[in-house]
């Protein structure tokens, strides 16, 4: 009996060792994100990073939805080194092309190793090829299909790129020293220039009033533009964040980014959404609740302003509860992010434009 007792006590506490290294210890996927210093001091980060290096295509851009970080096999190694000619994977989605050059910049200032500063710099080649000569950026490049040829804001992918571009320009950490040269910034700060010029230029206006961005927009007319079946051209609130943001930390902003702040602000005020909670599981659906904090929907449409919720037939409903379960719980239809403007907002109104600063507030009930 005492013998099974101690093999039970040594089983769970091998158990609870497993779990507790579980959870500290992180996916190859997560050291990709890595910050510490020490970190890429270490025979690991090099590793990860010539795997970055190995997957890096001609283009010099990289694909997305990939670990880079997993160590590779022989024939797995062999298979990548037959993509890097691809010419229609090279992407700033879902963070593709920013991860890896962030975490190179990070290798190199503790290296100095020419190999990553030169995968860097073909990195930052390939961010302003694909910028259009209005400013903004499409999807994928050189080679795009489709909806990737808009204009794309969706998942932060040009506010992404822009502040990369911004941080190199200002050499913030890890981009000091001589990661890049003058001429490079001078090319660099033209290109973020342009961006904004891009960002102000697609900004929705109606009635004669800005108002915020959809996710992507037409390359060509720079109006709202559709991506996939259910994202439709509107009013789109989770990205418009990401934009504002990036105009408030201008640090001279003029008189059109004032203007264009003031009227995102106005806007996220009068479509928050009150009085009701976003319940992930077991269905998602909204549950009226007066004590829940402000959301708001993804996507408000073009005529009145109202939320809609599309499935993959393209067809807009009112209600979350109209659409399939597939899209209905597979993609975020609502969220809280536009309240992190709220203090911010506050702080830069009364800093450049108080003449003009939007009355708001996370207390008051909105229009929907």
């Amino acid at each position: 009996m005492k013998k099974k007792s101690v093999l039970l006590i040594a089983c769970l506490l091998m158990t609870l060792s497993t779990e507790a290294i579980g959870q500290t210890q992180p996916s190859s996927a997560n050291l990709m994100r890595e910050t510490s210093p020490a970190f890429f001091q270490t025979e690991e980060a090099s590793r990860i990073g010539d795997q970055m290096l190995l997957y890096q295509r001609e283009t010099g851009g990289w694909p997305k939805n990939i670990d880079m970080a997993r160590p590779l096999s022989d024939e797995e190694k062999a298979q990548v080194m037959k993509d890097k000619q691809k010419l229609d994977d090279s992407t700033i989605d879902n963070g593709a092309t920013y991860i890896q050059m962030v975490f190179l910049a990070r290798l190199y200032q503790q290296t100095k190793e020419q190999r990553y500063c030169k995968a860097f710099r073909k990195g930052i080649s390939y961010l302003l090829s694909g910028q259009y000569a209005n400013g903004g950026w499409p999807q994928f490049w050189p080679k795009k299909r489709d909806y990737q040829i808009h204009i794309t804001y969706n998942d932060d992918a040009m506010v992404n790129t822009m502040t990369l571009l911004r941080d190199m320009v200002d050499q913030r950490e890890p981009y000091q020293g001589n990661l890049t040269d003058k001429r490079m910034r001078q090319d660099i700060k033209t290109a973020f220039d342009k961006g904004i010029e891009c960002i102000l230029a697609t900004q929705i206006v109606t009635h004669d009033e800005p108002t915020v961005w959809c996710q992507q927009h037409d390359r060509e007319t720079l109006l709202p533009a559709p991506a996939r079946t259910y994202e439709l051209p509107s009013y789109c609130s989770m990205e418009s964040v990401a934009i504002t943001r990036l105009l408030m930390e201008l640090p001279d902003p003029d008189e059109r980014v004032k203007r264009a702040v003031h009227a995102a602000m106005r806007w996220f005020d009068k479509y928050k959404i009150t009085g009701c909670r976003y319940v992930r599981t077991p269905d998602r659906h909204l549950e009226a609740d007066s004590t829940a904090a402000p959301i708001w929907a993804r996507f408000y449409d073009l005529e009145r302003c109202e939320p809609f919720f599309c499935d993959r037939d393209g067809i807009p409903r009112r209600h979350l509860e109209e659409i399939g379960s597939e899209r209905r719980n597979g993609y975020a239809w609502y969220g809280d992010r536009p309240a992190s403007l709220y203090p911010l907002y506050d702080a830069w109104a009364d800093k450049f434009d108080p003449a003009h600063k939007v009355a708001i507030s996370l207390e008051t009930k909105g229009a929907n």
